[in-house]
């Protein structure tokens, strides 16, 4: 495990001063509830974070729309526009986060845009299908064909197909977590690399794995403002689930390892992964303990823990500088596949 320290802190125990203002200013905000608008709705606003443009060359954006298995699944490709008409690039493949009800491509596009510059790649960024209105396996099938559509269409698009990776974000993470796993588990071998941003591994208690507050070291002058941001993934004695995964499941079994990756019987012959986690995440547990599964079952995995920041700091790029670090983590991942 790496662990990054808060740039320019020293001190333990505390939020980067730059995301102890994030959350100041989420706090100040009035939280008006609109009754013209469902609950699904409202927590959709709510989701998402302004984040900056940080490229420095031009990058070539195109749109598409596919019908797989009669869902239409929209997705951006980017690509560095210079040089024009080269060949056999890395692919990333990019799963936006929002607890599989909410979230969009749109927030993510600006850490797209990015990790395309950085690594020389084509990134496609996924809109898949969102609960509830399109339950589980809807979203995760959106997904998985869209790896099988880039794969056999890598050629069109200047990728090579040996090196294609897929990540994403929290619920994103999830979803890009299952993939590997079930091409893995079919000998497909399209996915060389996987990155999981504060992904959700597990809906179940899993043995050997306790959610436990004492595991965050918290200075108690601000105890109070970062507990409440360790509720994600908290679960209770009896493994209580939280509005959103409930949604997301409706009557799906949580035990499934499309579900759970955690779960799965085995995951020997996973590609070369990166789990990326927040000191202050709830779900950082889980993905910790996630790495320990995939480390003794000889798996290429490594953790990178950025102290003094919460959950779904990808969205601030520009704004957080372990965002930008981590693009380029990434980054240097997909240049040497």
């Amino acid at each position: 495990m790496n662990v990054k320290k808060i740039p320019d802190l020293d001190e333990a125990g505390y939020l980067d001063p730059r995301q102890l203002e994030i959350i100041k200013k989420d706090q100040a905000k009035k939280k008006i509830i609109d009754s013209n608008i469902s609950i699904i709705e409202q927590i959709r606003r709510s989701m998402g974070y302004p984040n900056l443009n940080l490229n420095t060359i031009e990058i070539y954006t195109k749109y598409e729309e596919h019908n797989f298995n009669g869902n239409i699944v929209k997705f951006w490709i980017y690509t560095p526009r210079k040089p024009e008409g080269k060949k056999d690039r890395p692919c990333f493949i990019y799963l936006h986060g929002g607890g599989w009800v909410g979230g969009t491509p749109y927030v993510v596009e600006n850490p797209c845009k990015l990790i395309s510059e950085r690594a020389d790649a084509v990134v496609v960024n996924v809109d898949y299908a969102l609960a509830p209105e399109h339950p589980f396996p809807n979203g995760f099938q959106d997904c998985y064909n869209t790896v099988k559509y880039v794969y056999d269409n890598a050629e069109k698009y200047g990728i090579d197909k040996n090196k294609i990776g897929i990540g994403g974000d929290s619920a994103g993470g999830n979803l890009a977590a299952v993939c590997t796993l079930k091409d893995m588990q079919e000998g497909t071998n399209m996915i060389k690399y996987e990155a999981l941003i504060y992904p959700v591994v597990t809906f179940e208690l899993v043995e050997g794995l306790q959610w436990d507050i004492n595991e965050y070291n918290i200075h108690p002058s601000q105890e109070a403002i970062i507990t409440p941001n360790l509720n994600l993934g908290r679960r209770d004695k009896d493994g209580q689930r939280d509005y959103l995964e409930e949604i997301y499941l409706e009557h799906a079994d949580p035990q499934s390892d499309m579900i759970s990756p955690m779960l799965a019987k085995s995951h020997k012959g996973l590609p070369k992964t990166l789990i990326a986690v927040a000191e202050y995440d709830g779900l950082r547990l889980q993905a910790e303990y996630y790495a320990k599964i995939l480390t003794n079952e000889a798996v290429d995995v490594r953790v990178i823990r950025y102290n003094g920041i919460c959950h779904a700091f990808i969205d601030k790029l520009g704004v957080l500088p372990q965002a930008e670090d981590l693009i380029q983590e990434i980054s240097n991942d997909l240049l040497s596949l």
